[in-house]
């Protein structure tokens, strides 16, 4: 899982460094306190990425979905504005997801991957084959996000040793980049206040500068190029101090999530792919928030330009309505498998379930049908100039992402760019934009793992009228919030 946590009362975390905030503020959009579905959640419900302190005044809880909006227990309606966790690409109450599960439910229900198959994981690893660029024809199924990550990690290795080269097993990304919560994708993940928790995590896992050009040193911010360079050119400095022969893989998100929606500066992918080849290094795309119509693509890889050795994916590939992931391999990763008795011995109880893999294949055709990415590729630039009337707020320091992907960095200062931290950041993303955005009928992120945003990723069947709605209510509530400063 890509995504973390979310701007919602009391379902995103507060407290520890880099955690998302969030905080309950009491009324109507949360299950009555003292009912005994509120009684039952705060007793037994342990929610994710959580300050649980924050459901004493009440739980937020969601009933209903239609279309791009969700209705909370006392019947309030707000804009999803996050899809969900960055997966309800089709928008909510899409029967024909439900009937495909239902139906696939009916007629097998589950059977496993291990050893055997069925038609619905092969007919999906087919038709995302078909989907993949390049010679990525091997499908790895899996349940979420992270375990797609997870794969990508173990198989790297793998490969390596295979190929007798067994020092071959570090791992390079980004700062700020979040990558999973299991802990190898924990290692590869560049958010230290989500890590310290748990070390010791896996060894050989190492940090580059990520894409963010708002924070760039001066003589690199007005040249979008020479700044891709250098930023890609750091992974190469990197290979080099570790060794080639110690380095497995690059793991990159085509847009970075965390730190608030970093698109890679021209040139960046093309320099990467250069520098992985020269050094020989599998560069792995993981594309579980960007793939599947998130940036306009199928696979966001497209969208730059670049040929990954692995992509992973997960949350738009069933728009949420049954829980999948996948890990994509090239042939030239997968060869080594094909012979004798070699086996990764790798796996998931769930990975590829039939109901999942029959929704997703529903899924898929939605977007066929109603051509979901042209949608995307089309009204993005409107997204875009409409989230960017915001400038003329003076909070707001930078608009950036892609597609239907946006982040809104929050400053103290326009001109020397100075942002909120510490207690400022308490104060004005727990304490007042979550609740306030949540109650003006947004649900979005207010996110605080790198300098202060709010993310947007709105499912993919919104247009202007949703973007118009979606900025005025950010409008007024950073309005407001720059005068309690």
């Amino acid at each position: 899982m890509t995504g973390s946590s979310v701007s919602v009362p009391g379902g995103a975390p507060g407290g520890a460094p880099g955690e998302a905030p969030g905080a309950v503020p009491g009324g109507a959009n949360v299950t009555p306190r003292g009912t005994a579905r509120d009684d039952a959640a705060r007793r037994h419900l342990w929610g994710h990425f959580t300050r649980q302190s924050a459901w004493d005044a009440g739980v937020p809880t969601l009933v209903r979905g239609e279309g791009h909006h969700v209705w909370d227990a006392a019947g309030r309606r707000y804009i999803d504005g996050l899809s969900g966790l960055f997966v309800v690409q089709a928008g909510h109450g899409r029967r024909v997801l439900a009937e495909a599960a239902a139906r696939q439910a009916g007629e097998l229900a589950y059977f496993p991957l291990w050893s055997f198959a069925h038609p619905p994981a092969i007919d999906l690893a087919e038709r995302l084959a078909d989907l993949a660029p390049g010679d990525l024809n091997r499908v790895f199924f899996t349940t979420g996000g992270s375990e797609a990550v997870e794969t990508a990690f173990k198989l790297a290795k793998q490969y390596w040793k295979l190929q007798g080269r067994p020092g071959k097993y570090k791992v390079i990304s980004r700062n700020i980049a979040y990558h999973g919560t299991t802990h190898g994708a924990l290692s590869v993940t560049g958010v230290p206040g989500f890590k310290a928790p748990f070390e010791p995590l896996v060894p050989g896992a190492f940090k580059v500068p990520n894409t963010d050009i708002y924070r760039a040193s001066e003589d690199l911010r007005d040249d979008p190029k020479a700044f891709g360079r250098w930023a890609a050119d750091q992974i190469e400095v990197l290979i080099e101090t570790e060794g080639p022969d110690s380095v497995a893989a690059v793991f990159l998100e085509p847009v970075q999530n965390a730190g608030g929606c970093f698109p890679p500066p021209p040139g960046y992918f093309e320099r990467v792919r250069e520098i992985c080849d020269r050094h020989d290094v599998l560069l792995v795309s993981d594309e579980v928030i960007c793939a599947f119509g998130r940036i306009g693509s199928i696979f966001a890889c497209d969208d730059f330009g670049y040929v990954p050795d692995m992509i992973t994916c997960a949350k738009g590939m069933a728009s949420g309505y049954s829980p999948i992931g996948a890990c994509l391999v090239s042939d030239r990763v997968y060869e080594p498998f094909a012979h004798g008795s070699t086996t990764f011995a790798h796996g998931y109880t769930f990975g590829g379930h039939p109901v999942s893999a029959a929704v997703a294949m529903a899924n898929l055709d939605l977007f066929e049908e109603e051509d979901l990415t042209g949608r995307v590729k089309e009204n993005a630039p409107a997204f875009r100039s409409t989230l960017e009337r915001l400038h003329d707020l003076p909070i707001v320091g930078d608009v950036r992402g892609a597609g239907y992907f946006y982040a809104i960095e929050l400053v103290r200062d326009k001109v020397t760019r100075e942002t909120f931290s510490g207690d400022d950041a308490e104060r004005l993303l727990r304490g007042f934009l979550t609740p306030a955005l949540f109650e003006a009928g947004l649900y979005c992120r207010a996110d605080d793992r790198g300098d202060p945003v709010v993310q947007l990723a709105p499912p993919l069947t919104v247009g202007q009228p949703e973007f118009d709605e979606i900025e005025q209510i950010l409008r007024g509530v950073l309005s407001e919030a720059w005068t309690r400063l």
